[in-house]
């Protein structure tokens, strides 16, 4: 028996049963909500984030892998870096740098350029899948073509995955306890490709193949059909949510994936950085006599002072 997400944070996937068609439906509550109190980025910046966080889950949910998946862009727009990772175990977070000065002259969202050309600027995209030291990283990237992060992921996938494609990505505050809260939201949908024919005409496969482009054209324009808070909101149930996305089709649901914030920063792995590092360049990182190291994603704090400097580079 299928279960229902337990958490507002999971990667649901689901398979048409008549139509050859793949999909994974994306919702992140509190690991977006998280991640941007972290950093109280601007809400141009937050919002892409939070899309970019999404998507990161979106795409990982579709690999079979062991460790990290990043999506990363780096631009020469007002934000020059962004990071978003999924491990598979679920963990996410993500961080963003960016130029306030340059933001503020970049103007908002309702100007003609969509957020990448206008925030992001000409770069590209990277999507990388790190398995640990003993493995080979893979590594696909494209360049920022297009107004939103769905069209670059539709680029990407095009060219390097060969797969028929749709995307619709959203994020937003929504009215929550104290305020306002951050809201995120993926449904992809993929073409799986079609059977090998035998040889020879088949009248059966073409009536076959004639079925499965006319179900994709069907499916693709639904997608377009619903209102971006409709993929974010709770109240909506996921499996409700696609039922009244695609009415009428059959559709099998697979159990979902809990999704959660979770740094892999840690004392130990800081020390290690440190001592990599020449004693005489470590003298040059101190501020009155002590190293503080503050983590980029999560804004932990690690200090040491000179003491402790010494012991974890004596052990190695």
């Amino acid at each position: 028996m299928v279960k229902p997400p337990a958490t507002p944070d999971f990667i649901l996937p689901f398979q048409f049963r008549d139509l050859g068609l793949r999909g994974r439906l994306v919702r992140l509550g509190t690991v977006a909500d998280t991640v941007l109190r972290i950093h109280d980025y601007p809400d141009s910046v937050g919002e892409l984030l939070a899309q970019a966080l999404a998507l990161s889950a979106a795409l990982a949910g579709a690999l079979k892998f062991d460790g990290v998946f990043t999506l990363q862009t780096k631009g020469n727009g007002p934000v020059s870096m962004m990071v978003a990772d999924t491990t598979s175990a679920g963990e996410m977070r993500g961080c963003v740098t960016f130029d306030a000065a340059r933001l503020a002259g970049a103007g908002t969202g309702s100007g003609p350029l969509g957020p990448v050309p206008r925030l992001l600027g000409s770069g590209h995209l990277a999507f990388t899948v790190d398995q640990g030291p003993n493995t080979e990283r893979y590594q696909g990237i494209v360049e920022l073509v297009g107004a939103t992060l769905a069209d670059c992921a539709h680029q990407y996938l095009r060219q390097s995955e060969q797969i028929e494609s749709c995307i619709r990505l959203a994020a937003a505050k929504f009215p929550g306890g104290e305020g306002t809260a951050w809201r995120a939201g993926v449904l992809m949908l993929q073409r799986l490709p079609a059977p090998e024919s035998k040889a020879g005409f088949d009248p059966n496969a073409a009536q076959s193949q004639d079925a499965a482009v006319e179900g994709w054209n069907r499916a693709t324009a639904l997608m377009s059909a619903f209102a971006d808070g409709d993929l974010m909101d709770d109240a909506i149930g996921p499996y409700h949510f696609l039922d009244r996305v695609f009415p009428g089709e059959r559709i099998n649901v697979a159990d979902a994936k809990a999704l959660m914030h979770r740094c892999r920063c840690s004392e130990l792995r800081v020390q290690r950085a440190l001592a990599s590092i020449p004693a005489d360049q470590l003298e040059s990182l101190k501020t009155g006599g002590r190293i503080e190291v503050v983590c980029q994603f999560c804004k932990a704090s690690y200090v040491f002072d000179d003491a402790a400097l010494r012991r974890f580079r004596a052990a190695g």
